[in-house]
């Protein structure tokens, strides 16, 4: 790969990998908080420095730039298709529909009374909805699938990516989630939107729209196991 190529692949990777660790870090923090802080709010910590990440590689995004903005009637596909994954994805949660992730970090924002903790909620909202599409569609769609049919991603346009590599890039996604069919099937609607536009920015709102959402109704039901 050209030095241009190897840049774009780590913009797009880092602040994916760099979550995916702070990630980690908080399932392994006690949630008594014996290490001298609640663990929740790492997911802060998350935001921030995975934010700064995005910011700091900002012109390395040609996909996200003002001119490749999607027109009203892609954004309202975007919009509707980030509804339906919403719909399927609350719904599909049956035993067998579930992957054992081991001892994966529970979100529950909540006091020792039970009231709801609403700083955090707020911040887990706003990062899931503004932050996690933009950081997951750069990397699983604009780098893994296109760099799966090409390492030479950056020439390949999101029309020219085939079947296994969309397929490839699914699997690996759908392995980072505990519902893995309700993933499986967010991943395949959200890279159709990418290829079928051909702009980024679609699968973005859509998988926007779907935690949008998701984070509003677990609020409002307190199904806090699907946040």
């Amino acid at each position: 790969m050209s030095a241009l190529t190897d840049r774009a692949a780590v913009a797009r990777a880092l602040p994916f990998v760099v979550f995916m660790l702070l990630l980690g870090l908080r399932s392994l923090a006690p949630a008594d908080g014996s290490w001298g802080f609640d663990p929740r709010w790492l997911y802060g910590a998350t935001v921030i420095v995975v934010g700064a990440l995005l910011l700091h590689f900002r012109r390395d995004y040609g996909e996200l730039a003002r001119q490749n903005l999607p027109t009203a009637r892609e954004t309202l596909l975007a919009v509707a298709v980030g509804v339906a994954v919403f719909v399927l994805w609350i719904n599909l949660d049956a035993p067998w529909m579930t992957l054992d992730l081991g001892d994966a970090p529970r979100f529950v924002p909540l006091d020792a009374a039970g009231t709801p903790i609403w700083p955090l909620i707020a911040l887990r909202w706003i990062g899931a909805t503004l932050l996690v599409p933009v950081m997951e569609e750069l990397f699983w769609r604009s780098f893994l699938m296109r760099w799966l049919q090409r390492p030479d991603f950056l020439a390949l346009p999101p029309q020219a990516v085939g079947l296994r590599a969309i397929v490839l890039a699914t699997f690996v996604f759908v392995l980072a989630h505990t519902l893995w069919l309700a993933a499986a099937i967010a991943g395949l609607a959200y890279a159709w939107l990418y290829i079928r536009t051909g702009r980024l920015w679609v699968a973005v709102i859509a998988h926007a729209v779907t935690n949008g959402v998701l984070g509003i109704w677990v609020v409002a039901t307190g199904n806090w196991a699907f946040w």
